[in-house]
């Protein structure tokens, strides 16, 4: 099966004009640049392709598909113009509870803390707040937490590895939640709903692209671990998000899943195909292979693995996918 290159993006937008330049996101003229190459190298294709292809139908050579995570108004306000006018088909893949409900995801309030403010401010007033909690969870001392929580990342420091991973995953969720909550509002704003206001696509918006030919996914309700979560919190967070779709007109018919973080196991995975998925977007690094086996555990790019000039030579993965 001939690969197939999914690449993710999260902000894109003029980041010198606005109030978050520091924000880890790709700059709108960067972004023109990178579909500019792409398009010398590869062949933009549909869900509607994909879903016919895992039946036997060709694709076209060197077949790509470009994915937006976490519904930023970003996306309806500078990227939705750029591919419509460019005829692509972008997937968008927007968090239900920040749209519905005014609120900010606690990822995003971290993104926007470690754009607020130096991180080496920052790194000690996040460990200091652990000395409030290491009592009642048994937390290790912080040189070993540090130890263990600041590899892995392919595009951060070692410093905001560990913060992102203390505040995302690694305390128990109502202890990070509150740590969060008071970095938020010390750091960014103490005015939550206005400020997700600003940040998120609205319904209308939704509506509008995905009459307009755009792509609309889902990316669970809350945004949350589903890997680390039981199977009835699954089954809710698919059918919840499956209700975002239909309140948009988006289709809920061999629907495309973004999971959230890229995480998974078989139960959720099972879920979402009972309830009509045929496809899940894992942030596992690579080009997808789109077959039977494979539909459900597909590879993607990040934004900073292929070049943003448009007279760039191609990249190592382009090479691969057109080998």
């Amino acid at each position: 099966m001939q690969p197939l290159t999914i690449v993710m993006y999260h902000y894109v937008r003029d980041l010198e004009r606005t109030r978050y330049p520091r924000i880890k996101g790709l700059r709108l003229s960067a972004f023109r640049q990178q579909l500019a190459y792409m398009q010398r190298f590869h062949h933009f294709v549909t869900v509607k392709d994909l879903i016919a292809a895992l039946d036997g139908a060709p694709l076209p050579p060197n077949p790509a598909v470009l994915t937006f995570d976490d519904g930023f108004a970003d996306h309806f306000q500078s990227v939705f113009p750029i591919l419509s006018h460019r005829k692509i088909e972008g997937w968008f893949f927007p968090p239900c509870h920040p749209i519905l409900h005014n609120t900010v995801l606690d990822v995003h309030k971290i993104h926007f803390i470690l754009a607020s403010t130096d991180e080496e401010k920052l790194f000690p007033v996040v460990m200091e707040a652990l000395n409030e909690y290491r009592s009642q969870l048994n937390l290790p001392g912080n040189d070993a937490i540090f130890a263990e929580l600041s590899v892995g990342s392919r595009f951060d420091s070692p410093k905001v590895t560990c913060i992102k991973q203390l505040l995302q995953h690694y305390l128990p969720e109502q202890e990070r939640h509150a740590i969060v909550q008071t970095l938020f509002a010390h750091f960014v704003s103490a005015d939550e709903a206005t400020f997700s206001a600003e940040l998120y696509m609205t319904i209308e918006q939704l509506q509008c692209m995905s009459a307009s030919g755009m792509y609309i996914g889902s990316h669970g309700f809350r945004h949350v671990w589903l890997n680390k979560v039981d199977s009835q919190t699954q089954v809710e967070e698919v059918d919840r998000s499956i209700e975002l779709l239909q309140q948009i007109g988006a289709p809920t018919k061999q629907w495309v899943f973004s999971y959230p973080y890229g995480a998974y196991n078989q139960s959720l995975i099972d879920a979402a195909k009972q309830r009509g998925c045929a496809l899940g977007l894992t942030t596992e690094v690579g080009l997808a292979t789109l077959d039977a086996d494979h539909a459900f555990t597909l590879a993607r790019l990040d934004t900073n693995d292929l070049p943003r000039t448009d007279t760039a030579e191609p990249s190592r993965w382009t090479q691969q996918a057109m080998s």
